[in-house]
């Protein structure tokens, strides 16, 4: 028998893609020195040098860099995350770190989708362009950074502000998509800013057997009915197709208040996941935020655990050069693109805020979407075609003739 699984004929690249899914990078407590010492093992193949940048204790942003023959001109980066999600594994059909592969050839691990096949196939890609022998014009960085998957504040939030990203001068970044059931590819330019919100309701307590006026949970639920409200009829009265990232989407997410049955809180709090498109006002939309707090009763406030205002979109027009070189390429390989809002959030999100134009690219088609879901799998052919799509696209984006700024 062939060691975990794999069988004598199996595709390097599979295999090197199933040995990294079975690294427990995955919250709360992700194993990233195993990713690190994976990491070493793979520079070292690659015969690229590695820098690493412990942004916070434990949290290490590793970059692999291939030199342009002309390094003065702006570098694309290629970008990943390390982490994963956790798992409830009574509802998996195999071990969620064994990376089984079943008789069609779909691998089964978390992180199969979400994003360590893109790592691997960078680095695939890279592999295959250096043993032919081609050189990139434009400096190549493959960055492999943590905490994506908990928002980032310990990894590239952080790491754009800090000199050494600034050193690398990018130019252009890909980072993660996600699947497409149809034989299409969903490209993102830009993504919903994420709010998260609590609502502090106080009220008159009392005894619960009691009328009593100016509750905090009349309060509540009057904020709760403006807000939702507002957006169901938003959903309701449209005629037009948008997909989950053209539209704001709020849900109330958690409630806190009370301490017996029969005594009427003083303070109640209700908090929301809001998602907001790059189209709205956020300006408006705070101050919309502010008349639901002031109709909803006296002394009602909120404040905001996460508020994201950056409203950066990557063009997608064929007159710029770095859409041009991605869109030209995929067209040559007779791929349908299809461009969207990403619906949630990504580190992308941090790449475009500091003003470099960034592209969620994940090539799986004819998938399934089940990042964070039970039974995430990915299917090997589908994960081997991606690597001959980076192996066409890499080399367009490195060879984009210097820009204006650059002459």
């Amino acid at each position: 028998a062939t060691p975990k699984g794999k069988r004598m004929d199996e595709d390097p690249s599979v295999s090197l893609f199933r040995d990294y899914l079975r690294l427990r990078t995955v919250h709360p407590e992700p194993d990233y020195d195993a990713a690190l010492r994976f990491l070493d093992r793979i520079a070292e193949e690659l015969e690229l040098p590695l820098k690493k940048i412990e942004v916070f204790p434990g949290r290490v942003i590793s970059i692999m860099t291939w030199e342009g023959t002309n390094p003065t001109l702006k570098s694309i980066l290629l970008n990943s995350h390390t982490d994963v999600v956790p798992v409830y594994q009574e509802h998996w059909k195999y071990d969620a770190f064994s990376a089984f592969k079943d008789a069609e050839g779909n691998i089964y691990a978390r992180g199969s989708q979400d994003m360590k096949c893109v790592t691997i196939q960078y680095i695939q890609a890279v592999r295959r362009l250096k043993a032919r022998g081609w050189k990139p014009t434009r400096t190549l960085h493959l960055m492999f950074v943590p905490d994506e998957e908990v928002g980032g504040y310990k990894g590239m939030e952080t790491f754009v502000k800090q000199p050494e990203f600034h050193k690398l001068n990018i130019g252009f970044a890909l980072d993660e998509g996600l699947a497409n059931p149809t034989d299409a590819f969903t490209v993102f330019y830009g993504e919903r800013n994420p709010w998260w919100i609590t609502v502090h309701c106080p009220g008159s307590p009392g005894h619960g057997s009691r009328f009593v006026e100016n509750t905090a949970a009349e309060k509540l639920l009057h904020f709760g009915l403006f807000c939702i409200i507002t957006f169901s009829l938003l959903r309701l009265n449209t005629s037009e197709c948008f997909t989950l990232g053209d539209v704001t989407t709020v849900n109330m997410t958690m409630v806190k208040g009370g301490v017996a049955y029969n005594v009427i809180p003083a303070e109640m709090d209700v908090s929301f996941d809001l998602r907001i498109p790059p189209t709205v006002n956020l300006q408006e939309f705070e101050r919309q935020i502010k008349q639901w707090c002031k109709e909803a009763g006296e002394d009602v406030t909120y404040d905001f655990a996460q508020k994201h205002m950056n409203q950066n979109i990557t063009s997608t027009d064929e007159s710029d050069p770095w859409w041009n070189a991605f869109s030209a390429s995929c067209k040559e390989m007779n791929m349908t693109l299809k461009k969207e809002i990403f619906p949630a959030a990504t580190d992308s999100r941090f790449i475009r805020a500091v003003g470099i134009p960034a592209i969620g690219f994940s090539p799986m088609n004819r998938t399934p979407i089940l990042l964070h879901d039970h039974n995430e799998y990915l299917n090997e052919q589908v994960f081997l075609k991606g690597i001959s799509v980076y192996e066409r696209i890499i080399p367009a984006l490195a060879s984009v003739a210097a820009l204006p700024n650059e002459a």
